[in-house]
């Protein structure tokens, strides 16, 4: 016998590598440039030329010290360097002590829960929600995931549905902007009121409540809009960052999980926070690319191909009769389906080897995600092709 929770995970892959593989199956009966799959957030903009040329200095000296094991939470020089780049830009005062380098955003965020869940806790949720929360949260803690639903005018927070699902048992709730899949970008406004709605709960239930910020896309901004640096406004914020995006790095898995010196019971929460890592088997992040994010940090790819990208998949769809809240960042569109089965719509797409993820799996159905990370003559192609899917609705 097996772990069959387990085996049901392994055998029902999630609907955005289904489609990726589906994909593939598809390119090789009608060739690869024939399928426009906007399923999988796997950068197309190069990593910066600095990521080259730092490998290739850090591969010129000692392979042995290289390729060898770091002390588990990173090696100190990198975190020094990681801490003083976010003070830099952030007006913060970190030292190395609170950074402990993850393998990519998955594992930053597999130890945080795992880090703060204790039996009974509850771990708050906003749609739209990146779908591998609920098996980081309920699969790798054993916490319980308790879901608010999304603000389809604008992504920003549901704040009456969220006072409303918060409870005694509520130990972390859990933001991600700029957001997959709606590419908006929380304004201050927004933190500023959610910092006040968690402190007026802390008193109410007598205990710390955390803020988890999920964070890969914090470069990846358009119009010169502002990213809020979340600990700067709340104390007990939490922040799970990769490299993935912003250095466009997404197989090299490297990340980190920030425990702010000034979040109740840091040293504890930072200490389960590494061994949380060690239950998961993460002897330690990537030797090598520890070396490289140090000296790449607070750099990005090229971002006006997204800009551009977005512009193009935007002005075109709206046009068409395609609704649709205009991203701030990251790279994903998420309109409404043009039937409120968002799962037959994505379906029907399909057939114009359309590959689209229906909104439902993000929590918010009657969308659709499009990720326009690909090269920017895919969606030129693509377009009239939405155009004869939306033809099918008039």
């Amino acid at each position: 016998m097996v772990n069959q929770s387990m085996a049901a995970l392994g055998n029902n892959r999630s609907t955005i590598r289904e489609l990726f593989e589906y994909g593939n199956q598809r390119a090789a009966v009608v060739g690869r440039e024939n399928v426009f799959d906007f399923s999988l957030g796997n950068p197309s903009v190069p990593a910066p030329d600095a990521v080259r040329q730092a490998i290739l200095e850090e591969a010129a000296g000692n392979p042995v010290a290289l390729h060898g094991y770091t002390s588990a939470q990173g090696a100190a020089d990198v975190r020094t360097a990681l801490a003083d780049d976010l003070n830099r830009r952030f007006g913060t005062a970190y030292t190395g002590d609170s950074l402990y380098l993850t393998v990519g955003a998955a594992a930053a965020l597999s130890c945080a829960f795992k880090a703060l869940a204790c039996p009974g806790d509850e771990f708050v949720v906003l749609s739209p929600y990146f779908p591998e929360y609920l098996m980081f949260i309920e699969s790798g803690a054993g916490a319980k995931a308790v879901i608010v639903p999304p603000s389809v005018q604008d992504f920003q927070i549901n704040f009456d549905a969220l006072e409303q699902k918060m409870s005694a048992y509520t130990k972390a709730v859990v933001i991600n902007s700029p957001n997959n899949p709606s590419g908006a970008v929380y304004s201050e406004q927004t933190i500023r009121r959610l910092a006040e709605l968690l402190q007026s709960k802390e008193k109410q239930y007598g205990h710390p409540i955390y803020l988890i910020s999920d964070e890969p896309y914090r470069e990846l901004v358009f119009d010169g809009v502002q990213v809020p640096f979340v600990p700067n406004y709340y104390d007990n914020t939490i922040v799970c960052y990769s490299y993935s995006k912003s250095l466009s790095l997404p197989g090299e898995r490297i990340g980190y999980v920030l425990v702010p010196p000034q979040s109740a019971d840091s040293a504890d929460v930072y200490a389960a926070v590494c061994g949380a890592g060690r239950a998961l088997g993460y002897v330690c992040a990537p030797s090598l690319f520890q070396r490289v994010v140090a000296r790449c940090t607070g750099l990005t790819g090229d971002l006006t191909v997204y800009k551009t990208n977005r512009d193009l998949l935007y002005d075109n769809l709206t046009a068409m009769g395609y609704r649709c809240v205009k991203p701030a960042g990251a790279f994903y569109l998420f309109p409404q389906t043009l039937e409120p089965d968002d799962r037959a719509f994505c379906e029907r797409a399909k057939k114009y080897d359309l590959l689209v993820v229906p909104g439902a799996d993000f929590g918010a159905p009657g969308h659709m995600r499009i990720s326009y990370c690909v090269a920017t003559g895919t969606i030129r192609r693509a377009l009239p092709l939405f155009e004869k899917l939306a033809q099918e609705y008039r």
